[in-house]
């Protein structure tokens, strides 16, 4: 057993900075240090973004420093941890641009910055808006310890081939991983075994719902895996990682539908500021002739079918819910042809056939909606419309509604929850079976999503968009301070199965969100 001194850090009231490069007054206490029944000689992770680093849309360098294993790591190294190298990407711009046989393999500039503040919320940049070039990064074939690989779902972890660089890159393969694969034909888990890990932890899965949510439930865009695959998925993994007899920790899925991402935008940004782009005359002028050409009248024509609740005038002093198409309503398309052809306004008639195509299944957005962060962008931009329709009527949110895509409903959110609440049995099943730590990844996300927050030394974390200090800029991601919070709890439950005393880290050392 080793005795080390562990300094406890009362943080600055400077929050949001960069977290290392400030003086912290210190309360020293002693601490017995102890692997206990655990050997972490060789400590792989495995897993997908949130493994990585990933933080503010990206994957760069100085996120992946702060990844929480390797805040892990290093406290294992108190005890005869072993080096734990990261698959570094080459700068802090989460640009790829990968040279390979078949052709280069891009990635754009991601990383997200806070460029401005407009009506008190943040304005988004990427690296594309400033002045970040891409540049080439280096296959490093080869053997990592952080083997998180952004965008994985469990299924992946198994395929060989997933980081193909021969030829053309086949859509299975995995840009990420190609970066580091040890051979074109290789797997996530085979280069995990090959290694003869001592120790190991595993955080997957929550991109088998996640990417389905962000996609507004939309299977022609994403897919949400079916529980029975998951599991089948899943089991055969951990079978792979049990063949190595090597001791770990695996975590479970949280709510994709709790974190920022899914719950910062309201379901009625659209006020006359906001319609009329911060002209208060010129957005109650839009509300005026929206109200006069379709609110007005599909409001009656929905009132007269027994379905007014659908769709109300907007107002001119108070929030307007978006305009969005909820699939599982009654379509009332036909209805609605026949009643604009026979409504005597001249305008209303030539439009007919338009309004009832395009407003059969729509309602305003309500209470139990979530609007994704991505949404925001695309809130007044013009879908195409046919020759002869004002083509003020294609602006998405407003006047058109949003496609599913755009939005999720709650039949979709219980549909992802029954789903996620079904993985974690899956997963805490695994967990006991092989007698690995498990770790609470959902309640913990729970905890930062509550009023309370979860505290470190005094400054409160939660799961509030931007001034929550937990999570980045993307509303998906931690921030370094969010990642050290996920280790703590890692590490707890290391100590907790494995008899060890791993330190925990000092959360309110890491970096959080950086402004401008």
């Amino acid at each position: 057993m080793k005795k080390i001194i562990i300094s406890t850090i009362a943080v600055s009231a400077l929050l949001f900075t960069t977290g290392c490069e400030h003086e912290f007054d210190t309360d020293v206490k002693d601490v017995q240090v102890s692997k206990g029944e655990a050997d972490f000689t060789k400590y792989i992770s495995l897993g997908n973004s949130l493994t990585s680093g990933y933080r503010d849309g990206a994957l760069y360098a100085d996120g992946q420093n702060e990844s929480y294993p390797s805040m892990i790591a290093q406290q294992m190294k108190l005890v005869g941890g072993g080096e734990f190298k990261q698959p570094l990407m080459a700068d802090n711009n989460g640009g790829l641009l990968l040279a390979t046989p078949g052709g280069n393999v891009q990635i754009a500039d991601t990383k997200l910055y806070i460029d401005s503040f407009i009506n008190g919320a943040p304005d988004l940049k990427n690296a594309n808006n400033n002045t970040a070039t891409t540049v080439t990064n280096t296959v490093l074939p080869g053997y990592y310890n952080n083997m998180g690989v952004p965008g994985a779902k469990v299924a992946h972890l198994l395929a060989p081939g997933y980081g193909n660089v021969q030829g053309v890159i086949p859509k299975t393969a995995n840009p990420y991983f190609v970066r580091f694969a040890s051979s074109p034909t290789t797997s996530v888990i085979a280069d995990f075994k090959a290694q003869n890990p001592t120790f190991f932890s595993l955080w997957i899965g929550n991109n088998d719902a996640l990417l389905y949510a962000l996609a507004g439930a939309d299977s022609s865009v994403e897919t949400l895996t079916p529980p029975a695959q998951f599991a089948q998925y899943y089991n055969a993994l951990i079978n792979e990682i049990a063949s190595t007899n090597a001791k770990g920790v695996i975590a479970n899925i949280p709510s994709v539908t709790s974190i920022p991402s899914l719950t910062t935008i309201p379901t009625n940004p659209l006020t006359a500021a906001v319609l009329g782009n911060g002209n208060v005359a010129v957005g109650e002028a839009t509300i005026d002739n929206l109200n006069t050409n379709v609110y007005g009248p599909l409001s009656q024509i929905l009132t007269a079918l027994g379905a007014g609740d659908r769709i109300k005038p907007l107002s001119k002093t108070a929030s307007n819910p978006l305009l969005i198409k909820d699939e599982s309503l009654a379509p009332l398309g036909a209805q609605i042809t026949a009643a604009a052809a026979a409504s005597g306004n001249a305008q209303l008639v030539a439009l007919a056939a338009y309004f009832g195509a395009t407003y059969g299944q729509a309602r305003q957005a309500k209470a139990g909606d979530l609007v994704p962060l991505t949404t925001k962008a695309a809130i007044g931009t013009l879908e195409a419309v046919p020759p002869g329709v004002p083509a003020s009527l294609g602006a998405r949110g407003v006047a058109y509604p949003f496609a599913d895509k755009y939005i999720l409903i709650p039949s979709e959110i219980t549909e992802i929850n029954t789903a996620i609440d079904a993985y974690n049995v899956t997963i805490k099943a695994a967990a006991a079976s092989k007698g690995y730590a498990f770790v609470d990844a959902n309640k913990k996300m729970d905890e930062l999503g509550s009023q309370s927050g979860v505290s470190w030394d005094g400054v409160k974390y939660t799961a509030k968009f931007v001034t929550g200090g937990a999570f980045s800029l993307d509303g998906v991601h931690l921030t370094g301070r969010g990642y050290a919070i996920i280790a703590n709890e890692f590490i707890k439950a290391i100590n907790a199965t494995y008899k060890s005393t791993l330190p925990q880290v000092n959360a309110n050392n890491y970096s959080g969100i950086k402004f401008p």
